[in-house]
């Protein structure tokens, strides 16, 4: 089950139920199925107590993803910075709903198995967006 939450923010616009469809599609790519997904939409002033309280990081991000996947089924907390993702869309030229559509799914590429914080692992994380996202419709950066 998918669920989508807000603390302190007002939920975006977007149709939940194809956005569960599209998630779903994602993982049977990587041969996972999806079990307990929670979406937590947040202020940049939330997302950094989190980082600070749970990873030891000082600083602003647009996704904490806490992965409790248990062999091919995924699970996990996903806390999205609706503020950093606003401003990440205008430094990147990507609209804000396209770099929400990107943020929601690096998460889900994340519980997937994917990294991108060792070396060449951004350039693989970003190739998955991108394909994940030519899934739903949408366009790479």
């Amino acid at each position: 089950m998918i669920t989508y939450n807000v603390d302190g923010v007002k939920m975006p616009r977007f149709r939940k139920r194809e956005n569960s469809a599209w998630v779903k599609a994602v993982a049977a790519a990587y041969g996972k199925r999806v079990g307990e997904i929670a979406y937590i939409f947040v202020d940049d002033e939330k997302i950094l107590e989190v980082n600070r309280q749970y990873l030891q990081h000082d600083y602003y991000t647009d996704i904490i993803t806490f992965d409790y996947s248990e062999g091919d089924v995924i699970s996990g907390d996903l806390f999205i910075s609706l503020d950093t993702v606003r401003s990440n869309a205008g430094q990147v030229g990507a609209t804000y709903e396209e770099e929400l559509r990107r943020v929601i799914i690096h998460g889900i590429l994340h519980l997937c198995g994917i990294n991108d914080k060792g070396p060449g692992e951004r350039e693989v994380m970003e190739a998955a967006e991108n394909r994940a996202l030519a899934m739903f419709g949408g366009t790479g950066r």
